[in-house]
């Protein structure tokens, strides 16, 4: 099934994007342009896989903010200082929440997060 696939898409992207950010500061982020890049990179697969999610789940997972992640690519196309801003925010606020929503839904509905064989 391709849910479990996308969740894992999305918490890969997202802990890498957090690992990279970790003990950055708002002013060494706006100065490392190849960190700024990837983690950039990393936010985009996050929203891309959000966004293909069926119906279902994002009703399921009401908590996650559906109206930012649909901004979140737009954003990270604009301008350079548009492009800082959302992905710092991101970075600092939207994926950590992110996160930690997966988290307690894959607590209560751990099926959706395993690949099933058959």
């Amino acid at each position: 099934m391709i849910i479990p696939a996308l969740l894992a898409n999305i918490v890969n992207a997202g802990t890498d994007a957090l690992t990279l950010a970790e003990d950055m500061d708002e002013a060494t982020f706006r100065r490392s342009r190849l960190a700024r890049v990837e983690m950039g990179r990393l936010v985009g697969i996050m929203a891309t896989n959000l966004a293909d999610l069926p119906d279902a789940q994002r009703q399921q997972f009401a908590e996650l903010d559906w109206t930012t992640w649909r901004a979140i690519p737009e954003q990270l196309n604009a301008d350079p200082a548009t492009h800082d801003e959302a992905l710092w925010f991101a970075i600092r606020a939207l994926v950590p929440a992110t996160l930690m929503w997966l988290r307690v839904y894959k607590e209560s509905a751990p099926g959706l997060f395993e690949f099933q064989q058959g």
